[in-house]
């Protein structure tokens, strides 16, 4: 996985597996991260530091509208 670190930027793994939580975590941790928001998806634990991320759904909204894309343009 390549990573680039742009400001601004916004990430979103589509693949909501633990292993690619992992390897996204890997590929980003030594960037300076501002903030990290989650829903309450349980594998987020495994991967994350417990002090970074945040869990809220008012906080993700901006997520869950690219989601909503995704499945619209990406139903087979």
């Amino acid at each position: 996985m390549r990573v680039q670190k742009k400001a601004g930027w916004l990430w979103i793994a589509v693949d909501r597996s633990t292993d690619t939580g992992q390897c996204l975590w890997e590929a980003v941790a030594h960037h300076d991260i501002g903030r990290i928001m989650t829903d309450d998806w349980q594998p987020y634990q495994r991967c994350l530091p417990p002090t970074l991320p945040t869990q809220s759904k008012a906080e993700t909204f901006t997520v869950e509208g690219y989601n909503s894309l995704f499945r619209h343009f990406l139903a087979e």
